[in-house]
């Protein structure tokens, strides 16, 4: 076959050739076919015969199908055969090639993109999300293929030696990925004290590059990743290949850890959840402080954080009931909504999407942004209608019913949890009917409140929907469900006047919300708990209740902390100041034990702020 034919000629010659000399019964082996694909086909080029294959294949098979002359079917016949035979051993070749293959396909993409596109490129080719993704040795491998080109384009030199470093970077944190989680044993986490200690700086001190290092010793510091962007003017592509490397490698080693964790049920899918969201949203803030420097680099991380994003769409214990206040703490989370909204706002709708924007539906209810709620959830809705992802569907049906009940719609909350129930059974979702019962059950509690039914076979029938969803969340072992079914009990009972019933279910509201670690939960159980005490006139219950209430709502930024705020204000007010002290300071060891010190100190300043702005 001569070299200067077409790629496609010399393959379908290739594939003739073999073809051939199988009718001439001159193949013994498939071995043979192998070896002869082994010669015939160049590394890189897999497609262009697979193509070539397909041609041949449809046209033999076209043949036999078609053609009437016995001696000429039967030639066909054989020749199909062997054409499957090909197939077979063209699937071997693939399978035995797929990494040389990986690391040529890659190098190329990256060597004949432009120099604006080709951070892009390497951002794609090394997305964890393909079906191939590289491991670390093919990493290094296309750090010595992109080196072979290094003479005739610097930038190819930049990208060699980046990947290097990166691999040799983390070579020394994998040694000491989780050292600090013995130093820290009080919490796992993002949060805790800023400074030395928690995972950032551990891993900064294993570091010798100055920029991974910086970034580490920033977020260890909890200060703005976007301002430590914005100040590396003088950023080279070899450095940010390094850090990019550096964190994807931490975020990766930390969730394959969490995700091993099957001896702790809780920690190990909430930890990962956690690890997830705070790696996307710390690459959507570089994104945002590199975009005054170089869109290049502004591209480049937020295709990084979609990516994570979209494999922890796909993870089996992808939070569809419970929000990013199940995950975040401290300064992370106030602005992990905006800077995921806005790259989401870009993307095409996939399934993928509808899953973070369900996500994020959730959250903007629990800061008190009904609208943004509901348009998230619908959004997803319809993109998860679509991509025929059920419990997705499911799951945005349940959180619009739960957003209308919180802007006083019943019918549409009452509309929507029937859908999502009718949907979950005939889908057989479990989680979803769970919830739909809690939804439903929910709505008709509220809205016979609305209306002033006082009749209390219209609440039995609601408080009945509310009891089946929470027998069905129990079967389940759902605690994220039970949560809410808890808590939702809870609050019927506070509706209809039965206090000790509601106490009862909110106390165990808030225990089973501090499993899931769902701090909006957690912090609205508390108020609803005050509430329930201050009806039963004690007041001692009311102050310890309402103050952690405020202080969890407050610390996630929900709008809802003016609700105990204004209970506790009206409690000062009727026992006065010095008593309300001394009832505070009683509780003081107790508040301390779950917000700490800076927490307990920090409610007095958020009464005077509920105050000043009344």
């Amino acid at each position: 076959m001569p070299d200067s034919l077409p790629l496609s000629d010399r393959y379908l010659a290739l594939i003739d050739e073999i073809v051939e000399t199988t009718l001439k019964g001159k193949i013994s082996s498939v071995e043979q076919v192998y070896q002869m694909l082994l010669k015939g086909i160049t590394s890189g080029t897999g497609e262009v015969f697979e193509l070539a294959l397909s041609d041949r294949l449809n046209a033999l098979q076209n043949q036999v199908d078609s053609q009437k002359d016995e001696l000429k079917k039967a030639k066909a016949t054989r020749s199909l055969r062997a054409i499957k035979t090909i197939q077979s051993q063209w699937q071997r070749w693939q399978e035995q090639n797929k990494a040389t293959e990986a690391i040529v396909f890659a190098a190329s993409e990256i060597t004949t993109a432009t120099a604006e596109e080709r951070l892009a490129a390497f951002i794609r080719v090394t997305d964890p999300n393909q079906k191939y993704p590289l491991n670390l040795k093919q990493l290094k491998q296309l750090s010595k293929a992109l080196l072979q080109f290094a003479q005739v384009d610097s930038d190819l030199q930049q990208f060699s030696e980046g990947i290097t470093r990166g691999l040799a970077s983390w070579q020394r944190l994998q040694d000491n990925l989780l050292s600090w989680m013995y130093e820290q044993k009080e919490s796992l986490g993002f949060g805790g004290v800023p400074g030395e200690r928690g995972p950032w700086a551990s891993w900064a001190k294993q570091l010798n590059s100055e920029l991974p290092k910086a970034l580490l010793r920033t977020l260890a510091r909890e200060e703005s990743a976007i301002e430590f962007a914005q100040q590396q003017r003088g950023i080279t592509l070899r450095d940010w290949v390094e850090m990019a490397l550096i964190l994807q490698f931490l975020q990766r080693g930390l969730i394959n850890w969490f995700d091993q964790q099957a001896y702790d049920v809780k920690a190990g899918p909430k930890l990962s959840i956690s690890t997830f969201l705070t790696f996307a949203v710390i690459w959507s803030q570089l994104a945002s402080g590199f975009g005054s420097i170089s869109t290049v680099y502004r591209d480049a991380c937020s295709q990084i954080m979609l990516q994570i994003l979209r494999t922890f769409a796909q993870r089996p214990y992808f939070p569809f009931y419970g929000g990013i206040f199940a995950s975040f703490t401290g300064t992370y989370l106030r602005d992990a909504l905006d800077y995921l909204d806005e790259p989401l706002r870009r993307g095409e709708g996939t399934q993928e999407k509808a899953r973070i924007l369900t996500l994020l539906g959730y959250s903007q209810r629990a800061l008190g942004q009904y609208q943004r709620s509901i348009d998230f959830h619908q959004q997803a809705l319809e993109i998860a209608r679509n991509a025929g992802d059920r419990t997705c569907e499911i799951a945005n049906l349940n959180h619009l019913s739960r957003t209308y009940v919180q802007q006083q719609n019943y019918a549409e909350a009452i509309s929507n949890s029937q859908r999502g129930l009718i949907l979950s059974r005939q889908a057989g979702d479990r989680t979803g009917e769970a919830n739909a019962l809690v939804n439903l059950g929910y709505s008709e509690v509220m809205q016979a409140q609305e209306l002033e039914n006082l009749e209390p076979e219209t609440y039995q029938a609601a408080i009945n929907y509310l009891e089946q969803g929470l027998k069905l969340s129990e079967k389940l072992g759902d605690i994220q469900s039970k949560a809410l079914c808890v808590s939702s009990l809870g609050i019927a009972y506070l509706v209809i006047g039965e206090h000790q019933s509601a106490i009862k279910y909110l106390e165990d509201g808030f225990k089973t919300a501090q499993l899931s670690g769902d701090l909006y939960l957690q912090g609205r159980n508390l108020a609803y708990l005050a509430e329930a005490y201050y009806h039963l006139q004690n007041s001692e219950k009311t102050v310890y209740t309402g103050c952690l209430g405020m202080y969890l709502l407050e610390q996630i930024a929900s709008r809802e902390w003016r609700q105990p705020a204004g209970l506790l204000t009206i409690l000062q007010g009727q026992i006065g100041a010095e008593a309300f002290q001394k009832l505070l300071q009683q509780h003081r060891p107790k508040i301390i034990a779950v917000i700490g010190v800076d927490g307990y100190d920090h409610i007095p300043q958020l009464l005077e702020e509920y105050k000043q702005d009344m």
